[in-house]
Order: structure tokens, then C-alpha cells, then sequence
């Protein structure tokens, strides 16, 4: 799912080279068509498309029908659509904040209830979501995006629980901040990792078989437990 953002299709490509089978789902048919033939070409043994936009709730069943008739089942699912909210825009309008917070969490968890009940009934198959960072604590810089993270994270930590007895792994993907598109307007610092980095972390963390919480960079952890134990009075005066 959001399978034409950066950091998907870079793990879209690793899947595709040792033979997998895919289906992507995004926004944009032809991108979604431009980036299939180039896994078809790395090696892919199924690349199946389909437009989607995952805020529209209504089309998700019928979604994951057609993606489990072209593969034949699914083992795997990696969300990872979304946007990167206008904190300045969302602090004016109440309705472009329910939108971010729908494209952001409520679709996500809407996709992740239909998703859990598959394979909880086969009790097998591998969940992984792409969450931030952000989610770790609501900063006055992106708190709309980042109450949309933490409202993935917190789902996925009870569905993690809840999985654990059918044999489900529930893996939460914990970026950093990411090169890609869609922070090309943001100040960049060393911080950054690629889009690629994330790309095989994501595929090392699928492949460990365990689930859990994975920060990536690794380091990622570290930060965001300094942030996390900082007092709110000293928090408060903080810019970022």
C-alpha cells in the first residue's frame, strides 16, 4: 500500500530481485505502471497493479480480494502510504486536519482491520507498517502528523498483542527523517538517511520473523528516548 513512495518502492525493488511476487497499490496508475515493469525487469515473478486511493474506506475489501486472486494469496503486507501534513495550513482549518489525520491513521487502521482478520484466521503472514518517528511525541513543528503516527503506533502495539497468539508478526517501522520526495522542500541535515537505507531495513526486519517496534536508522531509538524523557517544562521552550 503506497506502493510509489520512495522508501516502498525501494523495498519493492529488493523483494522484486530474489523473485517475488508483488502487487502494488497506489494513487497513480502510471506510476504505479512505470514501476512494475521495472521489478518485472529485476526479476519479479508477479507484479500486479492497482489505483486505489486508501483514504476512500470503502474500496479496501475489495482491494485485498483482487490483490489475493493475482497472487494467489498474501504473506506479507507492507502499508506505507501517506502524506506529510501542512502543520501551518492544518492550525486554520479544521477540515484539512481531519484530512491528514484520515489519510494518515484512520486509513491506515482501517486496512489493518481487514488485513489482521485474514491472517488471523490462517494464523500466519507478516504486518508491517511504516509509522515515524513523529509519533513518539507531538512537536509543535508537525503534531497533526505526528497525532496521526501515533495513533498507527498505539494500534499496532494492541494488534501486535492481540496477533502474537496466531502466529502473526506485527512489525511498526519507525523512520527517521528520509530522502525522498516528499521532504525535497525541507532542510536537509546528516540526519537524513536514503530512501534505499530504510528500504533494506524494512526487508531485514520482514525476513528476522520477529515483530516489534523497529527505529531506522537504528540509532533513531536513542534520540527519541532523550526527546521522549525531556520534562515538559523544559520541552515547552524547545523551537523544533
Amino acid at each position: 500500500m503506497g506502493a510509489t513512495s520512495a522508501i516502498a518502492e525501494a523495498t519493492a525493488r529488493i523483494f522484486a530481485q530474489r523473485g517475488d511476487s508483488l502487487y502494488l497499490v497506489g494513487r497513480r496508475v502510471d506510476r504505479l505502471e512505470s514501476i512494475a515493469a521495472d521489478l518485472k525487469v529485476r526479476g519479479a515473478a508477479v507484479v500486479g497493479v492497482q489505483a486505489m486511493d486508501a483514504s476512500d474506506l470503502a474500496a479496501h475489501e475489495s482491494m485485498l480480494v483482487t490483490a489475493e486472486q493475482t497472487l494467489g494469496a498474501l504473506d506479507t503486507v507492507l502499508i506505507a502510504h501517506g502524506t506529510l501534513s501542512d502543520q501551518k495550513a492544518c492550525e486554520t482549518s479544521a477540515e484539512l486536519t481531519v484530512h491528514e489525520l484520515t489519510t494518515n491513521g484512520v486509513s491506515v487502521v482501517a486496512l489493518l482491520t481487514l488485513i489482521a482478520q485474514r491472517f488471523e484466521s490462517r494464523k500466519s503472514g507478516t504486518i508491517a507498517v511504516i509509522s515515524s518517528v513523529a509519533g513518539d511525541r507531538g512537536r509543535q513543528n508537525n503534531y497533526v502528523y505526528g497525532s496521526a503516527k501515533a495513533l498507527v503506533s498505539a494500534f499496532l502495539s494492541g494488534l501486535r498483542q492481540r496477533l502474537s497468539k496466531s502466529g502473526v508478526a506485527v512489525i511498526t517501522i519507525k523512520p527517521g527523517f528520509v530522502d525522498t520526495p516528499m521532504t525535497a522542500a525541507l532542510p536537509h541535515t546528516p540526519l537524513y538517511a536514503s530512501a534505499a537505507r530504510v528500504g533494506g531495513g524494512i526487508v531485514r526486519a520482514v525476513d528476522s520473523g520477529r515483530d516489534g517496534v523497529v527505529y531506522l536508522p537504528w540509532w533513531w531509538r536513542f534520540v527519541m528516548l532523550v526527546v521522549k524523557a525531556l520534562p515538559e517544562s523544559v520541552f515547552k521552550r524547545l523551537s523544533f
